[in-house]
Formats: C-alpha cells, structure tokens, sequence
C-alpha cells in the first residue's frame, strides 16, 4: 500500500498540509496579538502624519531624505504585515478573500509596488492617503459606521433622485415667479437650483422670504413648502435610511463575532467527547447505585439479626 494510505490509516497528515496548517498556526498567532494591532495602527497614523508633513515646503526642503526613509518604512510594515496575514491563511486561503478589508489592505499594498503609481505622485499620495481609512479594520465602532454607510448608498440614490426632482420643479416655480424681479437668485433654472440648495441648510431664509415678500404674498407659501419638504421631511428620510444602515451594519458586525459553525471533523470529535462523558456519567451511576444497594443491605443486617427468636439454653429451667 502507498506511503499516502498508510498515513491515512494510521490518522495522519500528508506533510505539506501539515507544514501549511504549522504555519497558518503561528502566523495567526501573531495577527491576533494585540501588540501586532497596535502597532500597525501606530504605523497607520505615523503614515497619516507623514501626509501633513509632506504639506510643509520648508520641511520637505529640510527633510526630504529622511521622509522618504520613513515613507519606506511604512511600507515595508505594511507589506509584513500584508505578508503574515496571507499566511495565516495558508490553510484556508478562500477564508482570506471572504473578508473585504483583507482585499482592500492587500489592493493597497500592492498598488504601491506598482510602476505606473510610483511615478505619479498624485495617484502615489491618493493611495497613501487610502491607507488612513485601514485603523477602521482596528476601530470596530467605526468599522461599523463605514459599513453603515456603504450600505445605505441604494437609499442614498433615490434620496438623491427625490431631492433633484424637487429641486428641479422648485426652481422651475422660482424661475416663473422670481425671474425678472431677481434675476441674480431666479435668472436661469441653474441659478434657481444653486439658490434653493443653499437654502436647504436654512442659510438666508429670511432674506430670501423677505425679497419674495416685495413680489407676492404668495412667495411665503413657496418658501414655507420648500423648507418643509426639503429641509425636514428629505432630511428626516435621509437619516432614517443611514440609521437603518447602521442598525444593520451593527447587526452584522454580531454575525462576525459569533463563531462560525464547526466542520465535519469538529462535529465528529465534539460528538466522541459527548459519548466518552455519558459513558462515564452512566458508570459514576451505576458505581453509586451499588453503594446504596450495599448501604442499604447493611442498615438492614442489625434489624434482622435483633428480629429473630431467642432459644431456650439446653437443659436450662423455665
């Protein structure tokens, strides 16, 4: 019989998938360090330091050595640390692409590497810039709002297309009535537009209502429904969506937590440690149940012994 069956009779592992869960083994152990955390998210906000600085002529000039150096360093981390969670995951890669900020990291790194990057600093400080939104993979709570976020984009479109309906057939309005008195504001239904989304945030209102007074009455009706749609009932819908969003994101986020479902061989060594623990419980009873039936046999003896008749001595009197 092959070298392969016999391992597979005697209970053992071929030696690569052995070697691969080793190492799997002790790559995870360090990922899930917390010092490992902690300074990758150190290494993360010196990055984002490294940003500002970078603002600063002066000490680009003085410094730019030593802030490449550091840019270097940066990376280099990030490329370990990109590095050690591949091969946590030695064992089970597929694992590895089921989490979406394992994708977005390993995207990064990797796009630093990449020629056409390197020689555009502006794509170069983009992609830098992207590595800031990495502490979200250290700060659960606001892991949770970028998901929040993510996923209240469908409700966020149609937010939108709502609110440039409404825009669009208000300054349409606007344009007829305010057209020729206040050209500035009304003149085109482009102006009407810019004018109305500034008034959404309340800003001039008065002044606006004021103006609109000096043309109808009737402006302060316009004005008045404008501000009740846009300003409250929009608004209002829209934080209604980002806080569905959020509760779903957090509900998520519990998902992840719980710990996944065991496989096949963990079910089958789960249900061997059950049968051992019965079997030992069913000896334990059966062991107690002797003891009591031998207690019980021995509490009995004295009352046996003192219930049985007395016979006369031989030859003795009365």
């Amino acid at each position: 019989m092959s070298d392969e069956s016999d391992q597979h009779q005697q209970g053992t592992e071929p030696a690569p998938l052995s070697a691969r869960r080793e190492l799997a083994r002790r790559c995870r152990a360090v990922t899930e360090a917390r010092w490992f955390a902690l300074t990758v998210f150190t290494v993360i906000l010196a990055n984002a330091a490294l940003l500002g600085v970078e603002t600063y002529t002066g000490l680009v000039a003085d410094w730019r050595y030593w802030l490449r150096f550091a840019e270097h360093i940066c990376l280099a981390v990030f490329t370990v640390e990109i590095l050690l969670r591949l091969a946590a995951h030695a064992d089970r890669p597929r694992e590895f692409w089921k989490d979406p900020w394992n994708f977005f990291d390993l995207a990064v790194v990797l796009c630093a590497f990449l020629p056409v990057v390197r020689e555009n600093t502006t794509v170069l400080r983009l992609l830098r810039l992207a590595r800031v939104l990495r502490t979200a993979r250290f700060l659960p709570q606001l892991r949770i709002v970028l998901v929040a976020v993510a996923r209240s984009l469908p409700g966020t479109l149609s937010f939108l297309l709502v609110g440039a309906l409404l825009l669009y057939v208000y300054a349409m309005v606007g344009w007829v009535f305010f057209g020729t008195s206040d050209p500035e504001h009304y003149g085109s239904v482009g102006r009407a537009v810019l004018t109305l989304f500034l008034l959404m945030t309340l800003d001039g209102i008065g002044d606006a209502v004021r103006a609109g007074l000096e043309v109808s009455r009737w402006s302060l009706l316009y004005y008045a429904s404008y501000v009740l749609l846009a300003s409250f009932v929009l608004v209002n819908v829209l934080i209604g969506v980002v806080l569905t969003s959020l509760e779903e994101a957090r509900e998520l986020e519990r998902d992840e937590a719980r710990p996944a479902p065991a496989g096949p061989e963990e079910r089958r060594r789960l249900a061997e440690r059950i049968a051992t623990a019965r079997r030992a419980l069913d000896d334990l009873e059966r062991d107690l149940e002797g003891d009591l039936d031998r207690d019980r046999r021995l509490a009995r003896a004295p009352l046996a012994v003192a219930a049985e008749p007395t016979l006369p001595a031989p030859g003795g009197g009365p």
